[in-house]
């Protein structure tokens, strides 16, 4: 049905099995996958006298069970697997008998329909709020808090808040974590927040910094306010701010007997690279809450995917992550796009991916050399081979470039007799009887083996190979065995 009548429409949803895509077709229907990568295409049930496109429709996952829900006129559908329920109608909100309880009602005085509406995640509190979106203002609907726009944005909504981009400016819209709120607001008596003022004091040479300090002391809170400053660090995206908050901390660990560092620690390099990928040039703004979601695996392939493949190495090696999970791991995927790059000679490419790889751990030249193969480079992918300590790795794909020669003397280097068999017979598959047995004519230690395989499997071939040396007297133990059996 999708073939037929078209994409009309598509959404991308996350759901507990993994990334799922919502359809709605040219026939106004809807079909969905929970999953893409095991695509199994759903078709909901059609909405009775359905002859436009919804005015809007988002999908809703939830305990395993994903539902459609969308909107005609003045109705609201539900779509689940097996019906079709009226949610809201033009005289009733809800209908009786439905899943959906109305939890607030918005009246935003703006008669022209909004542009956009998306959910503002507030972890703090663990509650979401909406945000409505006209041409020049915002909107969060329930407590009546606006923004005026200077030009024209797009909402984009995130686990911790929601991005609104336009043509100039890039902004971010959140709720201000407790720990931020405690210290900054007005008059706050926080522990976080005197410990701040005492270490400003203490750089003033002021005795005031004494007074804040031995306030907090005096509650027993030192180590919260230390805390506080550390956790408020991360939510701050000014490197001034976040280093006044960190050496605040520092300042207020001196006056704490075992106070554990790994917080500390901990902090200053999530900051150091989250302020790293900020940069214009990189253009990669993420939160702290949206860093620690991530993780830093995930990070690093966003980075190798841009080719941002120095600051990858110098994260990896900041962050002191294992050769085999970092460093190793962007080398490899260097390489695999340094082959693709036709502007340089074989020779040039071979020579420069060793020089830079080495015999790092983790690496494995077969794969740079298999994806030099699929770019065509066929010649380059043998060079890279050279480089490959493991025959293992190297016979299989020259025997895929069709180099078996090649390989039966990397087989054969290698010692490896299962080996040497296997480039054998598949040279015994591959080429004609008599270009067969002149190849092994070259290679006594791979004729010696296929001898001792037809004694036991082939004796007939057995038979042509001594007609072919003219070994007769091999040829007469053949005969007088032969009787014998």
């Amino acid at each position: 049905e999708v073939l037929q009548n078209h994409v009309l429409e598509a959404k991308v949803f996350h759901t507990e099995y993994g990334t799922g895509v919502a359809i709605l077709t040219r026939a106004y229907r809807f079909s969905l996958t929970t999953n893409i990568d095991d695509l199994k295409l759903r078709r909901m049930p059609e909405v009775p006298g359905l002859q436009k496109p919804p005015s809007c429709w988002a999908v809703l996952s939830q305990d395993r069970v994903t539902i459609v829900l969308l909107a005609v006129d003045q109705d609201l559908y539900l779509l689940d697997n097996t019906s079709c329920s009226v949610v809201v109608s033009e005289l009733q909100w809800p209908v009786v008998g439905s899943r959906v309880e109305k939890l607030c009602e918005f009246n935003s005085t703006i008669r022209s329909p909004p542009k956009q509406m998306v959910w503002c995640m507030r972890p703090r509190s663990r509650q979401r709020a909406v945000v409505v979106a006209w041409d020049r203002q915002l909107m969060v609907a329930g407590n009546s808090t606006e923004f005026v726009l200077d030009e024209d944005s797009y909402l984009v909504p995130e686990v911790d808040g929601v991005r609104i981009l336009s043509r100039t400016s890039h902004e971010f819209l959140h709720e201000i974590p407790e720990a931020s709120q405690e210290i900054f607001k007005i008059a706050s008596m926080a522990p976080g927040a005197l410990l701040l003022e005492a270490q400003k004091e203490y750089e003033k040479e002021s005795q005031k910094a004494d007074e804040y300090l031995r306030e907090i002391k005096d509650q027993k809170l030192l180590p919260e306010a230390v805390s506080q400053c550390i956790e408020a660090a991360g939510y701050e995206h000014e490197p001034d701010t976040q280093k006044s908050l960190l050496r605040a901390a520092s300042f207020g660990k001196c006056f704490i007997d075992k106070f554990p560092p790994e917080s500390f620690v901990r902090m200053c390099q999530d900051l150091r690279v989250l302020n790293a990928i900020r940069d214009y040039q990189i253009g990669i703004p993420l939160t702290f809450t949206q860093y620690k979601r991530l993780t830093i695996e995930v990070l690093l392939d966003r980075l190798v995917l841009r080719r941002l493949y120095p600051l990858a190495i110098r994260i990896c090696e900041y962050l002191r992550l294992s050769e085999i999970q970092g460093v190793s791991r962007i080398l490899a995927h260097w390489a695999c796009y340094k082959v693709q790059q036709k502007d340089k000679s074989d020779e040039e490419v071979a020579h420069a991916i060793n020089q830079k790889l080495g015999d790092t751990p983790g690496i494995s030249y077969s794969e740079i050399a298999a994806r030099a193969y699929d770019c065509g480079r066929t010649e380059l992918a043998i060079k890279l081979l050279e480089y490959e300590p493991r025959s293992g790795e190297q016979v299989p794909l020259l025997l895929k470039m069709k180099r078996s020669k090649l390989a039966l003397s990397k087989a054969i280097e290698s010692g490896d007799t299962d080996l040497v068999y296997t480039v054998v017979l598949h040279l015994k598959n591959e080429l004609n009887r008599g270009t067969f047995f002149m190849t092994l004519q070259n290679q006594p230690v791979a004729l010696s083996l296929y001898r001792q395989f037809c004694k036991h499997q082939e004796r007939e071939t057995l038979k042509d190979l001594y007609n072919q040396d003219d070994n007769h007297q091999e040829l007469g133990n053949f005969h007088v065995h032969s009787s014998y059996s």
